[in-house]
Formats: C-alpha cells, sequence, structure tokens
C-alpha cells in the first residue's frame, strides 16, 4: 500500500479557518469536497457547507462556493441552525450524490445551544443541473422524544445490495438532555432512499458505554460478509462487528496486534477496503505530537484484522502528515479495490491557540485529497 499526497489550498479570513472536508470521487473524473468555515475564536462555531467541483479526477478544483440549501437558516429570536460534520455519498440505486450529517442549534449569542438541545439527522441531495445541494431535511425518527439529540454527524454510511442505506447514528432521548445525562448511545438506522428523501425502515440494538459522552461518531463499512464499527469515545475508540449491520457484538478496546492500546481517544475513526483487506484511518498518541489537540494529527491508516478485531501494528504508516494542526475531523472513501481517498483539512484552531500557533509548524488551513493505492 502507498500514498499519494495532494493538497488545495484557498484562502479564507484569519478569524476563520476550512473544516470538515470530506470528499466524493467518481470513475468519469467528477468529483466534489464538502467543508465549512470554523469561527476560531469559538467552539464549534460553523457557517454553512461549501462545495468545490472537480471533472479531472482532483488535477483541478473550482473555487468554494456557498450551496444555497446548506446556509445557516435564522430564527426571529437571533437563533440559528445548521447542517455540520456532513460527509457526501454515492447512492449507486438512484444514482444520486447524498450529503449526511448532522444539525448545530446556536442561540443568539452565537454559541452553541445548551441541552435540552435538539439535533437531528440532516441529509441533502445533490442536483447535477445546478451544481449544487438541495435544501437540508431533517430525518424523521420514530420516537422524536428517545431520539431527541440524534444525529450521523462525521459517519461513514453504507448501501445495502437492495439499495437500503445503514446509517449509524448517536443519540440521547429528551430524558437524558434534561436530566444532565452525557453519555450518548449509537446504533445503525436501516433505511429506504428513493431518491429525494431518507426514511427510517428501523433502528438497530443500541451500543452503550457508562464513560464520559458515551458512544459517538460511529461509522460503518462492510467487508466480506461482515459489517465493522467504529465507535468515538472520550478515554479510547471501540470497534465491534456484526453479520447483519444492525445487531453488534459488545463493543471492544481499540488495540494493536500485540494488546497495547492503540492511543487513539475522543476523535473518530474511519475506514477503507482494498486490495481484499480491510483498513483502518485514525489518529493516536504517538510520542511526537503532544502540542496537537487531542492528538489529533498525524492520521495514520493500518490492516484491521477482522478476525481479532485489531491493528496490525506493523502495517502502520502515516496517511496524512502532521504540521501543527489538528487533522481529526476526516473522510474516508473506498473508491475500488485498487485505490481510495482520504481527506483531511487543517483545523487552525490548536485550542485554547489560534491560527499562529499552528501556522509556526508549517500548516496554512491546507485540504489534503491524499490517494491511497492498494496492491492485492
Amino acid at each position: 500500500m502507498r500514498i499519494e499526497n495532494r493538497s488545495v489550498r484557498w484562502e479564507c479570513e484569519k478569524d476563520r479557518c476550512y473544516v470538515h472536508a470530506r470528499g466524493l470521487m467518481m470513475p468519469c473524473g467528477f468529483g466534489i469536497v464538502t467543508m465549512q468555515k470554523l469561527d476560531i475564536s469559538g467552539c464549534d462555531v460553523f457557517s454553512g457547507i461549501e462545495i468545490v467541483i472537480t471533472r479531472d479526477g482532483g488535477k483541478s478544483y473550482s473555487a468554494p462556493k456557498l450551496c444555497r440549501g446548506l446556509a445557516r437558516r435564522y430564527f426571529a429570536d437571533g437563533s440559528s441552525v445548521v447542517m455540520s460534520d456532513a460527509t457526501p455519498f454515492y447512492h449507486k440505486k438512484s444514482g444520486k450524490i447524498i450529503l449526511t450529517g448532522h444539525t448545530v442549534v446556536y442561540g443568539a449569542d452565537n454559541k452553541i445551544l445548551k441541552d435540552p438541545r435538539p439535533r437531528s439527522t440532516a441529509y441533502a441531495v445533490y442536483d447535477e443541473e445546478r451544481e449544487d445541494f438541495g435544501k437540508w431535511k431533517s430525518v424523521v425518527m420514530p420516537d422524536e422524544a428517545a431520539y431527541f439529540s440524534a444525529g450521523a454527524g462525521c459517519s461513514q454510511i453504507l448501501e445495502t445490495e437492495s439499495g437500503e442505506l445503514l446509517i449509524p447514528i448517536y443519540y440521547r432521548s429528551y430524558e437524558k438532555c434534561t436530566g444532565g445525562d452525557a453519555c450518548s448511545d449509537a446504533a445503525v438506522m436501516r433505511c429506504s432512499f428513493d431518491g429525494g428523501s431518507i426514511r427510517v425502515i428501523e433502528i438497530g440494538h443500541a451500543l452503550s458505554i457508562d464513560v464520559p459522552r458515551g458512544f459517538d461518531e460511529p461509522s460503518i463499512i462492510k467487508h466480506k460478509d461482515e459489517y465493522f464499527l467504529t465507535l468515538r469515545n472520550d478515554v479510547t475508540g471501540f470497534v465491534t462487528k456484526s453479520s447483519d449491520g444492525l445487531h453488534f457484538e459488545d463493543a471492544r478496546e481499540l488495540c494493536f496486534d500485540d494488546g497495547e492500546n492503540i492511543g487513539n481517544y475522543n476523535t473518530q475513526q474511519h475506514w477503507l477496503t482494498g486490495g481484499g483487506k480491510l483498513w483502518l484511518v485514525y489518529t493516536r498518541r504517538a510520542g511526537v505530537n503532544d502540542h496537537i489537540f487531542r492528538h489529533r494529527a498525524p492520521l495514520f491508516i493500518a490492516e484491521f484484522d477482522p478476525e481479532r478485531m485489531c491493528v496490525i501494528r506493523s502495517t502502520e504508516q502515516i496517511a496524512v502528515a502532521e504540521r501543527g494542526a489538528r487533522l481529526g475531523n476526516f473522510g474516508c472513501q473506498s473508491y475500488s479495490e485498487s485505490e481510495g481517498y482520504i481527506y483531511a483539512a487543517e483545523w487552525m484552531q490548536n485550542d485554547p491557540h489560534g491560527w499562529d500557533a499552528c501556522a509556526k509548524y508549517g500548516s496554512d488551513n491546507s485540504i489534503f485529497i491524499n490517494r491511497v493505492i492498494f496492491e492485492e
């Protein structure tokens, strides 16, 4: 396995930076990258989602433009809501590109609203004629109280052979949100998609842990006849597997094949398949990245053993290099058996410091679109 490093960059106001870069490449050479601006003086203060387009397989990209249907929505009292943490996905059965994520609600002071704060799985469908995503909509949940704060933020989703969608979510009930319980559960929704709307058919069993914030930002992939799920947790990353994509084994800590915990914590992980193997992309404590917020750079990639449910240490290599900025909010695309893509933006906010604290190591808010080439 080898990696081709590619990056692009667009100017951004010094008090902001592009984050949440995730993308999609198509065999015809068409591709998109979605991202949104962050106000680096605040905590997760996001603008609407922007898009860039390539028609030559990533050799060149258009200038970023704000998707009209994905701009922040403001209310009379000054509060607002925005779709965030989004990932584009090509739905083969309908031939449509879907963008899935979740909503973030802000008060009139432009700070994230305190609990009880509603959250939903947000999605939008790409319009080829307009070269833009349509207005985002929220997935209607079967029990609004049980899934009061439920979203697919940063999640990889999956299409089944029948064209249904498996969408991992993390959620809290209204009771939890009002009672001060910050632990989220995770589950996978089986959904239909008719080319315009996503509808829930059923929701798999809950994965839970009584450790601060519970399970967040799950991502799913199918490898051979099994489904694998990653889970973010404040203390350590977790992983589990399933035979049907809905009912999973008890989650286990993410470890190397020698039994040592890999050192991933409070940060998402994502999957790739290629060369007949399963791969994991992740961040971890590496001994040389203590200057990075939550050790969220560099991004590592390694083969994942589906039987022993562990990372094979000898296969690990750097997927996206560290240059002083965190890379933890990233995306992966399994393009084919011979190649895949990793998308990441240099998040120019190394808490509590801003742009200059990251730039002194060489980062400049570049967007990385690294091509992973697998060998059988």
